[in-house]
């Protein structure tokens, strides 16, 4: 019997994780700026210009946030035999086919993943570039762990109300789904180095306020704003927000760089939507362009699958190129802001 520990033995070098493959769902149909114009009140350029959004994918009534997870796992498994995946895990939106209902065993069930264990990991939409650091050193620890299957899926649309001026920062949700399928002893994509800023001060600022243990005894009556996602008082949260939001994200990902033996040099950002302005403002402190990035006008936001969706665009793009250190970056009401580096292409 071997008493080796293979990577994780004492004094040997950490097992390189990397990105496998990626994949992403996105639903047929579409609702354009002008149909969020319609039905929110806001002119068609405001909601272009300003909210950055062209259009975002709307998920079919009988379509779930299972579904979306299903199509988008397959996609990233490519012709990879799901009964090799080790684990499968799930760090999407808490807004899922059922309340209180773990669709990462789910999803692991439908692919074919039958000897995957499954968990699920929930930090709003910074949990997709969050998880990559919980996975890694997960798979590092564990020789077992050889293959993790990650993924996320949002279908928001359901709760977020057009009508509702308080949420238009959220008018730019749509649905869809990404996946990564992690390596470990990897060759390519190796994932780096992440770094996160937490603010508790805005925990309460967005939530779907009717639902929940403090309001059970009022679920018979629950009505449509009771149970979509709600701001309790939004010119407070922009007053504590935007003077610190912006020094925040440029914070994690050269923070994610610094940390990875990369200070000063970062050749792609993989972001969350955000606003045109802010996304501009960025890139000009880190010193890069439009070019390098890929703006997820045509998406919409779906929640923490953004920065997967701009990875697999931007190297269709020939943006995101072979040597390239690329950064994943996303924030989440909470508040958090987190970003993660990956040396792109194959390992040195």
């Amino acid at each position: 019997m071997s008493g080796a520990l293979d990577g994780a033995a004492v004094g040997a070098a950490p097992a390189r994780i990397g990105i496998e493959r990626l994949g992403y769902y996105m639903p047929e149909t579409v609702q354009t700026s002008e149909y969020i114009a319609r039905e929110s009140g806001i002119p068609r350029d405001v909601i272009e210009s300003k909210f950055g959004i062209k259009q975002r994918h709307r998920a079919g009534p009988g379509e779930q946030v299972s579904d979306l997870g299903v199509k988008a796992c397959l996609e990233a498994l490519g012709d990879f035999d799901p009964a090799l995946v080790d684990l499968v895990v799930y760090c999407g939106s808490e807004y899922k086919d059922y309340y209180l209902f773990n669709v990462a065993a789910h999803v692991a069930h439908r692919i074919g993943a039958v000897n995957a264990n499954a968990f699920e990991i929930h930090n709003l939409c910074s949990a997709g570039v969050w998880s990559l650091k919980v996975l890694k050193a997960m798979m590092q620890a564990d020789p077992e762990l050889r293959h993790v299957l990650l993924f996320t899926a949002s279908k928001e649309t359901d709760v977020v109300d057009l009508s509702n001026q308080r949420t238009r920062f959220m008018f730019n949700f749509g649905d869809g789904a990404a996946a990564a399928l992690l390596k470990r002893d990897a060759d390519k994509n190796i994932i780096l180095e992440t770094k996160m800023i937490t603010d508790g001060r805005f925990a309460a600022d967005v939530a779907v306020y009717g639902v929940g243990s403090k309001n059970w005894d009022g679920l018979e009556t629950l009505d449509r704003p009771g149970r979509s996602l709600d701001v309790a008082d939004p010119a407070s949260m922009k007053e504590r927000l935007d003077p610190i939001s912006m020094a925040n994200f440029v914070s994690v990902i050269e923070g994610a760089a610094a940390k990875s033996g990369y200070a000063g040099r970062i050749d792609f950002v993989a972001p969350i939507f955000m606003k045109s302005s802010i996304l501009e403002g960025i890139l000009g402190k880190l010193g890069l362009g439009l070019e390098d990035t890929f703006v997820l006008e045509d998406f919409g936001h779906c929640q923490s699958a953004d920065a997967y969706v701009a990875l697999v665009e931007g190297q269709k793009a020939g943006r995101l190129k072979p040597g390239d250190l690329a950064v994943m970056f996303g924030a989440g009401t909470g508040y958090t802001w987190a970003a993660t580096a990956v040396k792109w292409g194959p390992a040195d």
